[in-house]
């Protein structure tokens, strides 16, 4: 079961299908934190390798049925929402496989910024069961300090 106050706080992006929002990118993390009204503040904060700086996307989630599925829709452009699905995730909220609205978008989150191999190779493997295309993954690096933690 899913549990909102569980899942808040700064998870780190181990692995990602790329995308032109978060492309090279490095050292990527997503804060989440439960909103008195409901819904989720995200702030998603990644290394620009391009610019040499920070970049950083506030959002807002709302959660698209019961907030125990782990599903919700997610917003940083305004009325423009993408679902975000808790495909996966450990009993002790260590790691998270969440897709996108469908398998082109995934994601892999975890409270360290790495996970024993074992580990890592398992969620993988769920990844590619639920048809998410695992040989694309790009794996995020972590290894700058962000000035804003």
């Amino acid at each position: 079961m899913f549990c909102t106050l569980s899942y808040e706080g700064r998870w780190y992006e181990l692995a990602r299908l790329d995308h032109a929002f978060e492309r090279g990118m490095t050292d990527v993390s997503a804060t989440y934190t439960a909103l008195t009204d409901g819904s989720v503040r995200v702030v998603n904060r990644g290394y620009a390798l391009t610019t040499g700086q920070w970049r950083e996307a506030i959002g807002k989630a709302s959660f698209t049925g019961a907030p125990t599925t782990g599903s919700l829709k997610v917003s940083f452009f305004g009325p423009f929402y993408g679902g975000y699905h808790v495909a996966a995730l450990d009993p002790d909220y260590r790691w998270a496989l969440v897709l996108g609205p469908d398998t082109s978008y995934c994601w892999i989150l975890a409270r360290d910024k790495q996970l024993p191999v074992a580990q890592r190779d398992a969620i993988v493997a769920r990844a590619r069961a639920l048809g998410v295309d695992t040989s694309a993954l790009v794996w995020v690096t972590h290894e700058r300090r962000d000035p804003a933690l």
